[in-house]
């Protein structure tokens, strides 16, 4: 399966993840994946060390995603959209296609849950408390009606862990969360302490 490395990205399973193609290796790669019968590409961070034979060192983690919707547009680049299906380990990397993008052998033995939707129950007034908090922290403006009409909460939680500017390794461990329960519990645990250390350096510069 090829693999994507993106630092401060991740993709989660049943999220959706748009992609502006524009690197030449990458653009084969998507081009390469749409005559496949899957479509299928590992999205995974760079661990941010160097390896001489592959580039960036990549976490054991990733998850891959399904091409669900492209387009390519006028200068020849591709907007793409991932579904995110099933989390994997990297069992081994693999000789680099003749493009130039990397290729590894996955492992989803630890995964199989993934495959089915899972039951998680969110709090949505204590969410929607913290949200508002975090996101004027962030400057960041949501469509909240939007949110209010999503009524699955998975759904709801995998989008909005994918969306929030947590940190690279913050984003690794939701990934990398056992369960819809626990993700969710590491979800709301983040925007807490966010909020909190927010609240608490304003108090502190004002004095």
């Amino acid at each position: 399966m090829p693999i994507f490395p993106l630092e401060g990205v991740v993709l989660l399973p049943r999220g959706d993840l748009p992609l502006n193609i524009f690197e030449p290796r990458y653009l084969s790669m998507v081009a390469d994946s749409l005559k496949g019968s899957s479509r299928m590409i590992g999205i995974i961070q760079p661990f941010g060390i160097q390896n001489a034979a592959n580039g960036d060192v990549v976490f054991r983690t990733g998850c891959a995603g399904r091409i669900t919707h492209f387009s390519e547009t006028e200068d020849g680049c591709y907007k793409v959209t991932l579904r995110g299906i099933c989390r994997f380990h990297v069992l081994k990397e693999l000789s680099p296609s003749a493009s130039g993008y990397r290729i590894i052998r996955p492992n989803w033995m630890s995964f199989e849950n993934d495959m089915t939707a899972a039951s998680c129950v969110l709090d949505r007034s204590s969410l929607c408390s913290l949200l508002r908090q975090y996101f004027e922290m962030q400057d960041i403006t949501l469509d909240w009606p939007l949110l209010h009409e999503i009524e699955d909460d998975e759904i709801l939680m995998t989008m909005l862990a994918m969306i929030c500017p947590f940190s690279a390794s913050e984003k690794q461990a939701l990934l990398e969360a056992p369960c819809c329960n626990s993700r969710l519990n590491l979800f709301m645990s983040l925007l807490e302490m966010s909020v909190r250390h927010g609240h608490d350096g304003c108090l502190g510069s004002a004095h």
